[in-house]
């Protein structure tokens, strides 16, 4: 497995296991579980996902010993600040029954994410996190937090999907010394991505899936991935991109799929803002 060093020398496996919508609690379990048996060692969960219990179960329940793992979870905008990363954070951790996490993200770039940076920053310190970082930030709200903080974040979570390419972002954080990891690298489906005819003539060439093609493609550029099944034998099939590389034409022909644009929704609509704001999870 190809690995990504953070700025503070942690290493991340490239490919993850994203556990998003999955909520079922034995759902859950059972797909941490499988998806650690058959082969991944990176695992991504966050307080909003309200599976935090159930993929503890299934870290315990794969018999992978427990330094073989990084694990990230994610600090919800209820809870961004500093009592709030605090507290809410030692429930994720006996949630999840670990004693430390590789990776804590503040989820969204909103509420006071300076006072949870310090807390963090802390928490870092005190060895609880190995590396922290932050998801869904524009290029200038890393950039502030580095400036005016001791600790420069170690990763952006964000959209990358073919049709949300996010290029000059990318560059712009890899600049500044911040690992980018993509979410939603399939775009959940959207737009036909599945059987866009593009995708589908790579993947013929090497006779791979069109979410092979794209995974494959995030990885080439040094961009950590997280891939999503229930199903054992999609999660094998997501962890198979290891064995061919995509050309320059390849890319060239991924990259006039880029419309520019979310898939899903604007993180600077004031609308989204306050929906978020209102989300009370009690997490």
């Amino acid at each position: 497995m190809k690995k990504i060093q953070l700025n503070n020398g942690v290493e991340v496996p490239a490919l993850g296991f994203g556990t998003f919508q999955i909520t079922d609690p034995i759902e859950a379990e059972q797909a941490v579980k499988e998806a650690i048996q058959v082969g991944y060692r990176h695992i991504d969960t966050a307080q909003s996902y309200m599976n935090e219990t159930a993929v503890g179960k299934g870290i315990q329940a794969s018999g992978v010993d427990r330094k073989e793992l990084f694990i990230t979870t994610k600090i919800w905008v209820e809870n961004v600040s500093y009592d709030g990363v605090m507290t809410s954070f030692e429930r994720s951790l006996r949630r999840l029954n670990l004693d430390y996490v590789d990776l804590l993200l503040i989820h969204q770039p909103y509420n006071d994410v300076y006072g949870a940076w310090r807390a963090m920053e802390e928490l870092q310190a005190s060895g609880k996190i190995r590396a922290i970082g932050v998801s869904n930030f524009a290029v200038d709200r890393v950039v502030d937090l580095a400036e005016f903080n001791q600790v420069t974040p170690q990763i952006n979570q964000i959209e990358i999907n073919p049709f949300q390419q996010q290029t000059t972002n990318i560059a712009a954080l890899k600049a500044e010394g911040v690992a980018v990891e993509a979410w939603a690298p399939f775009a959940e489906g959207k737009n036909g991505i599945f059987t866009n005819p593009v995708l589908q003539a790579i993947g013929a060439k090497y006779h791979k899936s069109v979410a092979q093609v794209i995974l494959r493609w995030v990885v080439e550029q040094d961009i950590i991935t997280l891939a999503k099944s229930t199903k054992p034998e999609r999660m094998r099939e997501n962890l198979d991109i290891f064995d061919f590389e995509l050309t320059t034409e390849d890319q060239a022909a991924i990259a006039t799929l880029n419309v520019g644009e979310s898939q899903f929704f604007s993180h600077a609509d004031p609308a989204s803002i306050k929906w978020m704001a209102s989300r009370k999870m009690n997490v």
